[in-house]
């Protein structure tokens, strides 16, 4: 019970609740444990352009981006640090996708922002590219965050597509999921993750793994449950999130990541 150096948390699904916003609770745990000296990491799936949410209800903390794959400076609107998929990696796992899910539709997120193919049906980037690519390789003049993939009419599951992406993309990138039902996988370069990242954070402040706990939802949180000495799946998780993780959290629309820091805050250092 003693308390952590490090908190580390997912956002959609963890502190922001379903169709919901980050509540007084959450930023009144968060900011106790900003002033006790606990350092604080939102490790997301979401790119930094994402964030304004994070930024209006924290005046601390870092970001980590695209499950890994950028350090943000959300105050400064910063990237201080970032491990991007190559061209070259990006049209192998391309090449590799489309043979082996005929259903698959691509997007991808560099630094000229959100691009997509025509048949890729975006839900949370209306009103961006809107004409679409006919092939997104037209958009592969550089580097990558993010590379994604839908399954066109949900003809495959994101776990199913999770299953095959796993295997194709082996030694090419990493691929994982944060939404079961939306039929979409989220693809960073080769050996980056939320863990891969946070273990990095972490050894720059000389903290251990011990020191350190974590919270998320979904198998893109996985590496980094794994990693902790301390993490929690939320109720409401992915069965394979709640497998990694050491214990379970109440359910995000409950303050669920509060009620357990809270209980850890008052605990001896």
């Amino acid at each position: 019970m003693t308390r952590p150096k490090i908190i580390a948390t997912d956002l959609d699904g963890t502190i922001i609740p379903f169709d919901g916003h980050i509540s007084q609770r959450t930023i009144e745990t968060f900011t106790k444990a900003h002033d006790l000296g606990i350092h604080i990491f939102f490790i997301t799936g979401r790119p930094p352009r994402w964030m304004n949410e994070v930024r209006e209800a924290f005046s601390f903390g870092t970001g980590v981006c695209g499950n890994g794959a950028v350090i943000y400076d959300f105050h400064k609107n910063e990237i201080l640090e970032e491990w991007l998929i190559s061209v070259e990696d990006l049209n192998k796992a391309t090449q590799a996708l489309r043979a082996s899910m005929p259903s698959a539709v691509f997007a991808v997120e560099n630094h000229d922002g959100f691009h997509r193919e025509q048949k890729y049906l975006a839900r949370w980037d209306l009103g961006i590219d809107d004409a679409g690519s006919a092939q997104i390789e037209e958009h592969f003049d550089q580097p990558a965050m993010k590379f994604l993939v839908r399954s066109v009419n949900h003809e495959l599951s994101s776990d199913e597509m999770l299953e095959i992406a796993q295997k194709e993309l082996k030694g090419i990138a990493t691929a994982t999921h944060s939404n079961s039902s939306e039929s979409l996988l989220e693809i960073s370069a080769i050996g980056v993750s939320k863990g891969e990242t946070l273990a990095k954070l972490a050894q720059r402040l000389n903290i251990s793994a011990a020191d350190v706990i974590t919270f998320g939802d979904n198998p893109n949180d996985i590496s980094m449950l794994e990693w902790s000495g301390r993490s929690y799946a939320m109720a409401t998780a992915h069965p394979a999130a709640q497998a990694a993780a050491k214990s379970i959290a109440p359910e995000c629309n409950d303050d669920g990541v509060a009620q357990v820091l809270e209980k850890l805050l008052i605990a001896d250092a």
